[in-house]
C-alpha cells in the first residue's frame, strides 16, 4: 500500500502528496557469498548463456546458498535443461532432506551480455514451468553485475514484485572454490556453438544504463542480444 500524506508548509498553505511507501514493499533476494561468487564464477567461465536452480535456506528461502547446474545445451542466447537430468536433481535433493520450497522455486540463469532484462522466451518458460507452482523467482544475471529478479505468487489472487538483490554476509559461508565449480561447468554445460567459448565474441549491450553490481531491477535496455532466445526448461 503507498500512502499520501500532505503537511503544512511555512506560509500554510498544504503542500503536494508525497508517496510514502510502506515497509516491506519491495522483497528482497539475498545471496550468500559463496552462492553470488558461485553464480559470478558460472557467468563468466564460458561465453554463453547458462543455467541452474537456486538452493534456499530452509528457514529464510529468499536467501540462496548454493547454485547448482543441471545438463544443459547452451548457445549464447539460450540454454535447455535436460529432463533426466532435472528429475535426476528433484529426487537427489529430496533424497539430502530438501523440500522442494528449497530448491525448484527459484530458476536462475545468465546472460553473457550486459542487459539483463528477460526476453519473450524467458517470460514464457517462467509461466510454463514454474506456472504450477504457489510462487517462484526468475534471477538473471548479466555482466558488470547487471540483475533481474522478480517473485510470483500463482496462489490465491496472484501478484508478483520485483526483487532488490543484496549479498548477505551474516551468516557462515564457505571459500570459493573455482577448481570445484570448473569441475560442475564442464560436466554440466554442452555449448552448441563452439565459438561462443572464446571470451569477448559477443559484443556487449550498452551498459550505461547498469552501475556495476546495482541492486536495481527492471531497469530498461536495449535486450536485443535476448529477443530470440530459446530457453527451455522442463
Amino acid at each position: 500500500m503507498i500512502a499520501l500524506t500532505r503537511k503544512r508548509t511555512k506560509s500554510g498553505r498544504r503542500s503536494r502528496p508525497r508517496r510514502r511507501q510502506e515497509p516491506g514493499w519491495r522483497q528482497t533476494l539475498r545471496f550468500s557469498p559463496y552462492a553470488w561468487a558461485k553464480l559470478k564464477f558460472l557467468r563468466d567461465f564460458g561465453g554463453t548463456e547458462v543455467g541452474g536452480f537456486g538452493i534456499s535456506n530452509a528457514h529464510d528461502l529468499l536467501l540462496i546458498e548454493d547454485v547448482v547446474m543441471i545438463d544443459q545445451v547452451c548457445t549464447p542466447v539460450s540454454v535447455e535443461f535436460d529432463d533426466a537430468s532435472v528429475a535426476d536433481f528433484f529426487d537427489d535433493q529430496v533424497d539430502e532432506g530438501r523440500s522442494p520450497e528449497q530448491f525448484a522455486r527459484i530458476w536462475i540463469h545468465t546472460h553473457p551480455g550486459s542487459c539483463p532484462s528477460p526476453s519473450g522466451t524467458d517470460e514464457e518458460t517462467f509461466v510454463r514451468c514454474f506456472g504450477s507452482a504457489d510462487w517462484a523467482v526468475m534471477f538473471i544475471l548479466a555482466k558488470h553485475g547487471a540483475t533481474y529478479g522478480r517473485l510470483k505468487f500463482n496462489t490465491g489472487p496472484g501478484g508478483e514484485t520485483q526483487l532488490r538483490r543484496t549479498i548477505d554476509y551474516s551468516a557462515p559461508f564457505a571459500a570459493a572454490d573455482h577448481d570445484l565449480w570448473s569441475t560442475e561447468y564442464a560436466r554440466r554445460v554442452t555449448v552448441l556453438d563452439p565459438f561462443a567459448m572464446r571470451h569477448g565474441t559477443f559484443p556487449d549491450s550498452d551498459v550505461r544504463d547498469f552501475r556495476p553490481d546495482s541492486p536495481d531491477m527492471g531497469a530498461s535496455c536495449d535486450d536485443s542480444p535476448w529477443n530470440a532466445s530459446e530457453w527451455v526448461a522442463s
